[in-house]
C-alpha cells in the first residue's frame, strides 16, 4: 500500500508541472501581447513627419514614455523627452531628424522634422479639368498577335512589362502614341533598339518586331500617352502656385503614377451629379472643352501628394476667397470642420463635415484625415464624397489644413484627406 501510495504521488507532481508549465506559458503569451500592444500604441502615437513654423514656438504633446535625439546638419545632437509636452523652435527654414527609443533603449521610430515658413495659402474649391501627356508612351500591357505568316508572335514578352516608358525608338526621341506607331512603322520589322524609363531607370532593350497580317511592324504592346479628368483646385499661394487633388494621377490599368511630360488645367462646368452610393462611388460630370481659350493653368509635378504647377490669370482671377494661415498636423483634431466644394452652377462653397480620427503614420501619404460628411444638404445633393471631389479643402479652427482625397467605396459619407502641410512640401 505504501509503494503504491508513492507512485500516485509521483504521478501527481508530474500533472503539477506540466500546469505549471501551461500557466506560465500562458503568462508568457499575455505579457508579450500587452508588450506589442502597447509598442504599437506608442508607434502610432509618434507622427514619421513633423512640421513647425519657423520663428515660432510649437509644443507637441506625445505622452508616451521614450526619449530621442535631434540632429541637424551639425553633428550636434539634442536630447529630448517625449513623456512631458516638447516644445520646438527653429528661426529658419530647415531639416532634422529625431531617433526615438522607448523607454530610451527599445528602438521606436525616426521622425523628420520640418521648419516651414508661415504662409498664409488662398483655398480654392473650384472644379478643375485635368489633361496630362505622359513622357514618351506608357506600356500598359504586353501580348500576342498573328503575323504574316498565320503565326502568333509575342516580341515584347519577358522585355517589356506594364508601367514601362518608352522614351526613343533607335535613338530618336518618343513624343506621343502617334508618333511611336509611326516611328514604329517606318523602322519595319527587324531587331529594333527601344530606351526605356522603368522604376527611375533608364536603359536600351532590344526587340525583333514583326509584321501582322496587315504588312505592319509591330512588337505585341499596348500603349497610352495621356491622361484627363475632373478634380477640384485645393489652393493657390502667394506666387501664383497651385495644388491640387491631394493624391497623384495614377494610370488607370497599371496603377502606377504617371511620369508627367506636360499637363494642362482647364476651365470645366459640372452639369450633374450621380450621388454615391454603398459598393459605388458617385461622381461629378463636368464638362471641359480643351481649347486655348479655356486653358487655367500648366501642371509642372505629379506626385503621390498630389498636382502643382503655376495658374494663369483667368485662374488667379476665379479664386476669390479670403487667404487662411495652415493649421499644422499637431494642431489637426477629431471634431467639427468644413470643406469647400463646387457642385452647381453657384460656386465653391462651404459644408460641415466631422474629422473622425487622425492617422500619423508617413505611409498613408493621403490618408491621414479620417472624416465624414455631416451636411445635410451635400448629403442630400451627393451621398456624400463624390469622384470629382478629390482635392476639396479641409478647413478647421479658421485655418487650411488639408484636402480630401478619397471616399470610402462601402460608405459614401466617409473618406479620407491628406495634411495640407505634406501637399505644400511641393
Amino acid at each position: 500500500m505504501e509503494r503504491m501510495w508513492i507512485i500516485k504521488k509521483k504521478d501527481l507532481s508530474e500533472k503539477e508541472k506540466r500546469y505549471r508549465m501551461l500557466l506560465w506559458s500562458l503568462l508568457a503569451c499575455a505579457v508579450s501581447l500587452v508588450v506589442c500592444v502597447s509598442y504599437l500604441a506608442c508607434w502610432k502615437k509618434v507622427p514619421g513627419r513633423i512640421h513647425i513654423r519657423a520663428g515660432q514656438q510649437e509644443q507637441i504633446d506625445f505622452g508616451i514614455p521614450a526619449s530621442g535625439n535631434l540632429h541637424g546638419r551639425e553633428a550636434e545632437s539634442i536630447p529630448v523627452s517625449l513623456d512631458q509636452p516638447v516644445t520646438f523652435f527653429a528661426n529658419e527654414i530647415d531639416s532634422y531628424e529625431m531617433d526615438v527609443k522607448l523607454f530610451g533603449v527599445v528602438p521606436l521610430k525616426k521622425v523628420d522634422v520640418h521648419v516651414i515658413e508661415d504662409d498664409s495659402i488662398i483655398p480654392a474649391g473650384i472644379p478643375i479639368g485635368i489633361y496630362v501627356k505622359t513622357e514618351g508612351v506608357l506600356v500598359v500591357g504586353t501580348g500576342e498577335f498573328t503575323g504574316y505568316d498565320g503565326r502568333r508572335y509575342a516580341p515584347s514578352e519577358q522585355i517589356l512589362c506594364s508601367g514601362d516608358y518608352i522614351l526613343c525608338i533607335n535613338g530618336t526621341d518618343v513624343t506621343g502614341k502617334k508618333m511611336f506607331m509611326s516611328k514604329l512603322r517606318e523602322a519595319g520589322s527587324g531587331e529594333q533598339i527601344f530606351t526605356i524609363k522603368r522604376n527611375g531607370n533608364v536603359f536600351d532593350v532590344k526587340i525583333e518586331a514583326v509584321e501582322d497580317q496587315a504588312g505592319a511592324a509591330k512588337i505585341g504592346i499596348w500603349v497610352r500617352d495621356n491622361a484627363q479628368g475632373v478634380g477640384t483646385l485645393t489652393y493657390v499661394d502667394k506666387d501664383g502656385g497651385f495644388g491640387a487633388l491631394g493624391h497623384g494621377i495614377n494610370d488607370m490599368d497599371t496603377s502606377t503614377l504617371m511620369d508627367l511630360g506636360r499637363g494642362t488645367l482647364y476651365h470645366t462646368d459640372i452639369i450633374g451629379i450621380r450621388r454615391g452610393e454603398k459598393g459605388h462611388p458617385g461622381e461629378l460630370t463636368g464638362v471641359i472643352d480643351y481649347t486655348r481659350e479655356n486653358v487655367l493653368g500648366l501642371i509642372e509635378r505629379n506626385t503621390d501628394q498630389g498636382i502643382f504647377g503655376e495658374c494663369g490669370q483667368e485662374l488667379l482671377q476665379e479664386v476669390t476667397s479670403e487667404p487662411l494661415k495652415i493649421g499644422l498636423r499637431q494642431e489637426v483634431h477629431p471634431g467639427a470642420a468644413q470643406i469647400m466644394c463646387c457642385i452647381d452652377d453657384q460656386g465653391a462653397r462651404l459644408y460641415d463635415v466631422e474629422i473622425l480620427a487622425i492617422n500619423n503614420e508617413v505611409s498613408h501619404k493621403n490618408r491621414e484625415i479620417v472624416l465624414k460628411i455631416t451636411d445635410e444638404e451635400l448629403l442630400h445633393e451627393t451621398g456624400g464624397i463624390v469622384q470629382g471631389m478629390s482635392g476639396a479643402p479641409i478647413i478647421q479652427d479658421g485655418r487650411l489644413i488639408g484636402a480630401v482625397t478619397h471616399v470610402m467605396v462601402q460608405d459614401s459619407t466617409r473618406g479620407y484627406g491628406i495634411f495640407i502641410e505634406n501637399m505644400l512640401e511641393h
